[in-house]
């Protein structure tokens, strides 16, 4: 080899173990701060992911608590149930002008801690969709949660709008072994939970019902429920 070309290969393998010195003192340098930096971000990572994680939980816990509230005290309609229902002396050709109705109903309040005010509550008797009479059936109380009341009442001639005509009608049907009616109770209401009290509701419950050829209710009509509807 000449001594030319052994001249110019010097510098190059001091220039390569140079390079390797610079990159492994560079590498040296970076390698403490590089690990920090990793660590700290991991640990940000980390605390990131658990705050997440707690936070996720507390919403889902939240959200239970709320279903759980609301599915106690979500408010049910009153339960409306016929007890009895007669027309006295419906087997009496001449007994339409001193013609009665007597209504035995039960409401009842199935709410866990709800009460509700009846503000007012109006009875009315149909027959064949027309109406015979109306009449306020109780002054305005409040039904404690999870209790009964009897609804009683007694419709009268002052109340009946009951001619031969419609009388001649109650008899025909009798004859073939009941005569069907339609009690219609509205009620104006209102839902208190502890100190607080709903906007008013107007409610619907409407039952049909049967008696026989002596006026009694028939069996199958009897403790029947009726369907409730607000408007």
């Amino acid at each position: 080899m000449s001594p030319n070309i052994y001249l110019r290969n010097l510098p190059k393998k001091k220039m390569c173990g140079s390079n390797k010195q610079a990159s492994e003192h560079i590498k040296r340098q970076h390698t403490i701060p590089y690990y920090a930096q990793r660590v700290r971000d991991s640990c940000t990572t980390r605390v990131t992911k658990i705050l997440c994680a707690i936070f996720l939980c507390l919403i889902l816990v939240v959200g239970v608590v709320f279903f759980i509230l609301w599915l106690s005290l979500r408010p049910h309609r009153p339960r409306f149930y016929i007890v009895d229902f007669s027309i006295p002396g419906l087997d009496q050709h001449s007994e339409f002008e001193n013609a009665q109705i007597t209504l035995n109903v039960t409401a009842r309040n199935p709410n866990q801690h709800i009460g509700i005010y009846y503000i007012s509550m109006v009875g009315s008797i149909f027959y064949e969709d027309s109406n015979m009479g109306s009449s306020p059936l109780m002054d305005p109380f409040y039904q404690e949660p999870k209790t009964t009341t009897i609804v009683y009442h007694t419709f009268n001639v002052a109340t009946l709008a009951v001619n031969s005509r419609r009388w001649k009608e109650f008899m025909d049907n009798r004859q073939q072994g009941a005569v069907v009616f339609r009690i219609d109770i509205m009620a104006a209401i209102r839902f208190k939970v502890s100190t607080w009290g709903s906007q008013h509701h107007k409610m619907h419950a409407n039952c049909d019902v049967a008696v026989g050829q002596d006026g009694s209710i028939l069996p199958a009509w009897k403790n029947k429920k009726c369907p409730v509807y607000f408007t």
